[in-house]
């Protein structure tokens, strides 16, 4: 870290910012294989916190590389960097008071872990827990199709590892139940351990 460096402090403090949303910051880390749904829940969940009266925003993996992480690629060193941007990004979100979910392949366990630690216990590690077969039939986006043929290479779950989460805060199989079962039991957790409180009058 460059020693020229001095974190300036803000003037709102993490109680500040919880009077004002209602709620504590957040990140809901979704990580599963392609086309297990992670995008899917995140986006929906996203709305039906709204309409509680939470204030969140989706990362998106396909998103966020079209913009911020557009000069990574797919190896195991880019994957790396890409969880690391996002998981710092995250951070700063849910240090801003608000609820961040992520949708993000992030394969790998010492990735995961660092992003952890960069958010400290405002993380909650969600495994969107569908086996390779049921990704493998939905594939939306053709990609298993084209790994399979070797058109893309280092793809997850193919010729790339993903590392099954060992202890998530919470795990959903959406081969075994509707994306609708999953987003209750998501929505259930977050009012559970991130109870929405009265917002501070503007």
């Amino acid at each position: 870290m460059n020693k020229n460096l001095t974190a300036v402090p803000h003037a709102l403090s993490a109680s500040d910012r919880k009077a004002h949303y209602g709620h504590c910051g957040a990140v809901l880390w979704l990580t599963g294989l392609s086309a297990s749904g992670k995008s899917s829940l995140a986006m929906a969940l996203e709305l039906a916190l709204t309409k509680l009266g939470y204030s969140c925003y989706v990362l998106d993996g396909d998103n966020v590389r079209k913009g911020l992480n557009a000069n990574l690629g797919f190896s195991a060193i880019d994957r790396t960097e890409n969880i690391r941007r996002v998981g710092e990004t995250a951070a700063l979100f849910a240090d801003a008071g608000l609820i961040c979910i992520t949708a993000f392949i992030s394969p790998y366990r010492e990735d995961r872990a660092r992003a952890r630690d960069a958010i400290g216990p405002m993380f909650h590690e969600i495994h969107i827990a569908a086996d390779l077969a049921t990704c493998e039939a939905r594939d939306p986006k053709g990609l298993y199709k084209k790994a399979h043929a070797g058109e893309l290479l280092e793809f997850t779950g193919v010729s790339a590892p993903y590392e099954v989460p060992e202890h998530p805060e919470l795990a959903l199989d959406t081969s075994h139940e509707p994306i609708t079962t999953s987003l209750q039991k998501l929505i259930s957790y977050v009012t559970r351990h991130i109870p929405l409180g009265e917002p501070s009058p503007s």
